[in-house]
């Protein structure tokens, strides 16, 4: 019998120089404890929240205004306060950094690059925030942006929480009415937008849809300049002016940072909107940067001057999550565009020429590059690179493998878990701990998390619904425009009482680490049997055939089926023998209670802005239901391809 071995292991010295290694010392030390290693640590980070988020708040060196306890909790986990009599400021951790030092490199496809200082990013934020305060904008108002992942997107974010304001953003590939299903609900003050963009190669004009946006928001407009006429837009809205003419009043001087409480509102983020009205869910500057500085610099090693890059849109929260990497110290390495153009090479020509020591991406992407038959191992000096980050979706025990054997066998891959709901992870790396094929390594500190059965009882060996049953700082406020916080409770409670339900569909493993198996209200019931969807996906797609799967339950005969929707290779046809092999693969690979009833080819998949394929809209149209908001999508002519199919019928 073959013994199973770990893809990657940390050395002894590794381990040792690991900023977590350090950190435990110190909490050991501070608090008379003793560690044998990263599971004793996390139980007494779950048992001694308060002091765990108090020593990470020391330790780290946050500025602000420390006093009072770090948690005040009596069980009830939407009662529960972290911090509540201290105050600080977002930007003023972000911009605690000076110098010459490179703090944002740009790369817009191969048609823009540029780089900011230190000292650069200081100066723009200092004269955006004098505009801003000359306009009025203080502390809860919102300030919106639709911008590309571009340097001056950050200082814009900076000088507005400076302010105390709330920050909002999607990307400028929205419609007008998924910005305005966004925006329109949370009344912004400031409007932002690009002239244009560029994607795979082609100018993308956003002019008609700037215009169309602002008549209905109603606020001021900044327009940036990045790929279009700047002036030409803004001259043609009632109330708009270029980011140029915003600043030139003013002269860079020392930026001033309003301290506020803990839980006061620092970002406004969306659900993805598949199912009706995105959600606006609302994260707090302390939640937030607590979380972001313990995942950057415990489970991510982060070190100042390292070179952090995450392949997201302005749209999904990874943009949040590496935003807050500045607090760190690290340079940040931008990108906007698409990921294969001019080809598949270019985000591997970046992390070669700017030296990446951290490649966040998403598992789709990883899959996609291993389809298209690159080696970046082969091609690129990837050396300065020890560790790879996947998310967005499970990334399969074939990623996995890819990564070592494709991109760099000697390095951290870190697959990780959490959401837009609550701004960080549950599950993520962790650096002092084997990397195991398809498991992500373990839960975030001070992250009660587990799985539970149907009973609401934890369970180990088999899947259940994943949980974290004690208070953390990231949960969200609340949800915009929510009386009541009904949406907020119906959202993450009432599955379970006073224990947070993520709606993820999940297992532990021996080696104490975790498999996501898609979203619960994802999940087959074949003959009253859960499925996880990411369990057919992992057999499916390891056909050279198969470029992309979706897979959902239709209600039939009493019971339900399984249908399997492939995207097929280019040339590639689905014939019976291609039919009998995906079946026989997944038969083989996951179980016959996974096989489709039936395969069926489409030209295209629906996904949302941040790349999720979307399993509900697909099931939805299926059974003839209306998918309320198509504007979520980013192909939402996608969905008719699946709309009163004849294969469906019998």
């Amino acid at each position: 019998m073959q013994v199973e071995k770990a893809l990657w292991e940390p050395s002894a010295e590794m381990i040792a120089a690991s900023p977590l290694t350090k950190f435990m010392s110190y909490c050991a030390d501070r608090y008379g404890k003793t560690f044998d290693g990263y599971d004793s640590f996390h139980a007494w980070s779950i048992n001694e929240r308060g002091h765990f988020w108090q020593a990470v708040w020391d330790y780290s060196g946050v500025l602000g205004d420390l006093s009072g306890p770090a948690l005040i909790d009596n069980g009830n986990m939407l009662e529960a306060r972290f911090f509540p009599e201290a105050k600080l400021n977002f930007a003023e951790n972000l911009l605690k950094y000076s110098g010459a030092d490179d703090a944002l490199i740009f790369r817009g496809e191969d048609k823009i690059s540029d780089r900011w200082s230190w000292d650069q990013l200081h100066q723009k934020v200092s004269r955006l925030q004098q505009a801003m305060q000359q306009m009025g904008i203080g502390a809860g108002d919102r300030v919106a942006a639709m911008m590309p992942n571009m340097p001056e997107t950050y200082a814009l974010m900076l000088a507005a929480t400076s302010l105390g304001a709330i920050w909002s953003s999607c990307s400028p590939d929205f419609g007008d009415q998924g910005v305005l299903d966004r925006f329109g609900q949370i009344e912004p003050k400031l409007f932002i937008t690009c002239d244009a963009y560029w994607y795979n190669g082609k100018l993308q004009d956003v002019s008609d849809k700037v215009r169309t946006i602002a008549g209905k928001l109603g606020a001021p407009v900044l327009v940036v300049h990045y790929a279009g006429d700047a002036d030409a837009l803004a001259a043609s809205l009632s109330d708009g002016r270029t980011f140029d003419d915003f600043i030139a009043p003013f002269d860079a001087k020392p930026v001033e940072f309003t301290r506020l409480p803990f839980a006061h509102p620092l970002y406004i983020l969306f659900s993805s909107g598949t199912t009706g009205i995105p959600k606006c869910i609302v994260h707090s500057v302390g939640g937030t940067l607590l979380q972001h500085i313990k995942e950057h610099q415990l489970h991510c090693g982060i070190q100042p001057g390292e070179r952090l890059f995450y392949f997201t849109t302005c749209g999904w929260m990874m943009w949040n999550w590496l935003a807050s990497g500045l607090a760190s110290g690290a340079t940040l390495c931008l990108f906007d565009g698409s990921p294969f153009y001019p080809d598949g090479n270019v985000l591997f020509d970046y992390a070669e020429q700017e030296k990446f020591a951290i490649f966040g991406t998403s598992a789709k992407y990883i899959d996609a590059v291993r389809k298209g038959g690159l080696v970046p191992k082969q091609s690129h000096d990837l050396s300065s690179l020890r560790m790879m980050t996947s998310t967005g979706s499970p990334l399969s025990p074939e990623g996995f493998d890819f990564v070592y054997d494709g991109i760099k066998s000697d390095m951290h891959l870190a697959s990780i878990s959490g959401g837009t709901d609550i701004a960080a992870c549950f599950v993520l790396g962790v650096p002092t701990k084997p990397v195991w094929k398809g498991e992500i390594q373990g839960p975030g500190l001070a992250m009660a998390t587990d799985v539970w059965n149907d009973e609401g009882k934890p369970v180990r060996g088999e899947k259940g619904e994943l949980v974290c049953d004690k208070a953390f700082p990231s949960m969200p406020i609340m949800f915009w425009n929510d009386e009541g916080g009904k949406k907020y409770h119906a959202a993450y409670f009432e599955r379970f009482d006073n224990v947070w339900c993520h709606g993820d569909f999940a297992e532990w493993t021996e080696h104490g680490g975790m498999i996501i198996h898609g979203r619960s209200d994802a999940t087959l019931n074949p003959g009253g049997v859960r499925i996880g969807t990411a369990e057919i996906y992992n057999q499916v797609e390891q056909l050279d055939e198969v470029i992309e799967a979706i897979c959902i339950g239709q209600d039939f005969d009493d019971d339900t089926r399984v249908i399997l929707f492939v995207r097929l290779a280019e040339g590639v046809s689905l014939d019976d023998e291609l039919i009998k092999k995906i079946k026989t693969k997944i038969r083989v690979g996951a179980s016959p209670r996974h096989v489709p009833a039936k395969v069926i080819a489409v030209a295209d998949i629906p996904r949302t802005k941040s790349g999720k394929i979307v399993e509900l809209a697909v099931r939805e149209v299926v059974h003839g239901r209306p998918v309320k908001n198509k504007e979520a999508l980013a192909n939402p002519e996608a969905l008719e391809l699946f709309a009163d199919l004849e294969e469906l019928k019998s």
